[in-house]
């Protein structure tokens, strides 16, 4: 047999309403306002919530169909340049790998190499020696090495932070300089060494690394000279997206 009881269980569910309302009329003012305050903000991040998971849960793009068959990058023998060149060899990409360090490229080389089926150049370039005769000589090698090549992505990862926290007026000049030449210099020179062979063909992504310092906060006190070098590559990227 069965038993039906649903007008007891209407005559409850209209008391629970009947109770949520009266809570919400006893509920005091700010109560209520927080409330309206967190369901507009709720209602204003679903969009890029949904955005977001629909960029991380769709198929990765071929970027060797997109951009093309290699890439650049600087500083990948630590850090996050490293984990950068893994990814894009992962992805099918050849590299060409510039760092101030034969010996650090030759072992990131190998592991590339050793994991992925692709290939990999080494150029040796400190960055910190930018306009110096040294300089242009590294420069002219990476214009050679990626001038027959199809470059499609170029990620200027290279950067430094030493001397790290200081007062401005009492770091040594030459620091600043250097970290100029690294963070800044380098990055519109490399980018001018390797934009032509994208125009040429007509596709290509550069990626600059930028940095919370400059970009996620108002000011960082005691490196003033990193914070100031690393907003810089925003202000390129975008003109050269514009100029693109």
């Amino acid at each position: 047999s069965y038993c039906y009881n649903t007008g007891t269980n209407n005559v409850e569910g209209e008391e629970t309403s009947e109770s949520r309302m009266a809570y919400l009329q006893q509920a005091p003012a700010w109560f209520l306002w927080l409330a309206s305050l967190g369901a507009l903000y709720v209602a204003a991040f679903l969009p890029r919530l949904l955005v977001y998971l629909t960029h991380c849960l769709r198929r990765p793009e071929d970027l060797r169909l997109r951009y093309g068959t290699w890439a650049v990058v600087t500083g990948p023998t630590s850090g996050i340049g490293r984990s950068v060149a893994l990814e894009l060899a992962r992805r099918g990409l050849n590299l060409v790998l510039v760092d101030l360090d034969a010996a650090n490229l030759h072992e990131v080389s190998g592991t590339i190499m050793s994991r992925h089926a692709v290939q990999t150049m080494a150029v040796v370039f400190d960055l910190s020696l930018v306009s110096t005769p040294k300089g242009d000589e590294a420069l002219r090698r990476l214009r050679d090495a990626v001038k027959k090549l199809d470059v499609g992505i170029l990620v200027n990862n290279a950067g430094i932070a030493k001397p790290g926290a200081v007062f401005l007026h009492e770091a040594d000049v030459e620091a600043w300089v250097r970290m100029i030449r690294v963070n800044l210099w380098a990055v519109t020179e490399v980018t001018a060494a390797v934009l032509p062979g994208m125009l040429r063909r007509g596709r290509g992504a550069i990626v600059n690394m930028g940095s919370a310092s400059s970009e996620g906060i108002n000011s960082f006190p005691l490196h003033t000279m990193y914070s100031a070098t690393k907003r810089s590559p925003g202000a390129f990227t975008l003109s050269t997206k514009a100029r693109g």
